[in-house]
């Protein structure tokens, strides 16, 4: 049985959550994250650093309790669905903890270096500067494997929806091509940086994101009595 109550709740949460993240970030200073010199001066100068990132944290959080929310509306009571379920909640939770991280690393410590470069005296600016290139490169490491667990956390959701096929499965193959480019966000994280490979990498996800939302929003709302029945008794057309 799916939940139809939960489903919903699910999929606006997740829906709602990733809209925000991209409405928000559009107000992120922007500029070539990996030209320390001149993005540093960029983020100093920006008044409104602080609200972003915290906007930024609660869109994720909004989309990551709609991910956990997806395996209540599931319901698998048993076999390898349950447990592919059961892991990608715990991958939600470890996902938002370490986003959590990102956040304090790039919303506050970051931001606090950059000013204290940019208002440093000449012969403190180095000393200053390799502090905040410390703690950028502290920021690649935690988002690498925050990337790593939401990709993870997708792939196992992915794998219990096609299993169970209590959605359309095709919602599944979607949800883990959206796990494969997080994976791919991770390595690149981890290996180069911000660079363009990896701007390039999020709005590929963006698009299957919005593709599987959008669709789990539309069945949820459109799902009715019949949501109980086993998948192989549900009527073609709804």
């Amino acid at each position: 049985m799916t939940d139809r109550t939960s489903l919903r709740l699910s999929a606006t949460l997740l829906l709602a959550g990733q809209l925000l993240y991209i409405v928000v970030t559009l107000f992120h200073p922007d500029g070539e994250a990996n030209n320390h010199p001149a993005v540093f001066a960029e983020y100093a100068a920006s008044g409104i650093w602080t609200a972003v990132h915290v906007a930024q944290f609660a869109a994720t959080a909004i989309l990551l309790a709609g991910l956990f929310a997806l395996f209540f509306a599931l319901d698998v009571q048993a076999g390898p669905a349950r447990w592919a379920g059961r892991f990608g909640a715990a991958s939600a939770v470890a996902t938002l903890a370490l986003y959590g991280v990102v956040m304090a690393v790039d919303g506050v410590a970051l931001k606090q270096a950059v000013n204290a470069w940019a208002s440093a005296p000449d012969t403190e600016k180095a000393a200053r500067f390799a502090s905040a290139e410390a703690i950028r490169w502290l920021e690649w490491g935690a988002r690498s494997y925050q990337n790593f667990m939401l990709g993870l956390a997708l792939l196992l959701f992915a794998a219990a929806i096609v299993r169970t096929a209590r959605v359309p499965q095709p919602i599944g193959y979607l949800m883990g091509l959206s796990g494969l480019t997080y994976l791919g966000q991770g390595w690149v994280d981890a290996s180069e940086g911000f660079t363009r490979m990896q701007t390039i990498l999020i709005v590929l996800a963006y698009v299957p994101n919005l593709a599987w939302m959008i669709w789990l929003v539309v069945v949820a709302w459109r799902m009715k009595a019949w949501a109980a029945l086993p998948p192989s008794r549900y009527p073609a057309a709804e």
